[in-house]
């Protein structure tokens, strides 16, 4: 059941209530029997799980995982270029695998 947070409009007196939905609303102060008024606030929302980003439907590549790829294609890419130096990769840190091997 919810909370509902009064106010009397005369003595400025503050009360909460747990009430059902179908219950009527409080209409008269406890206390000096004045106008009560329905006190809203901001409500805290937490999003758990998982389909509340925009990352989170699209479907995952295995090319975009890091360490996808095996030594073995990586030496079959190299080979293929007959001498010449291969493209430096870069890992998530913005570093190219040639500058940390140097």
């Amino acid at each position: 059941m919810p909370t509902y947070q009064y106010a009397c409009t005369d003595c400025e007196h503050e009360l909460e209530a747990v009430q059902k939905f179908t219950d009527e609303p409080l209409t008269e102060c406890p206390s000096c029997s004045g106008r009560l008024r329905k006190v809203f606030s901001a409500v805290g929302v937490v999003f758990k799980g998982s389909g509340f980003y925009r990352t989170d439907s699209r479907a995952k590549s295995s090319a975009s995982e890091p360490g996808s790829s095996s030594k073995s294609d990586a030496a079959t890419k190299s080979g293929s270029n007959s001498g010449e130096r291969p493209a430096a990769k870069s890992d998530a840190g913005g570093v190219s695998k040639s500058e940390t091997a140097a």
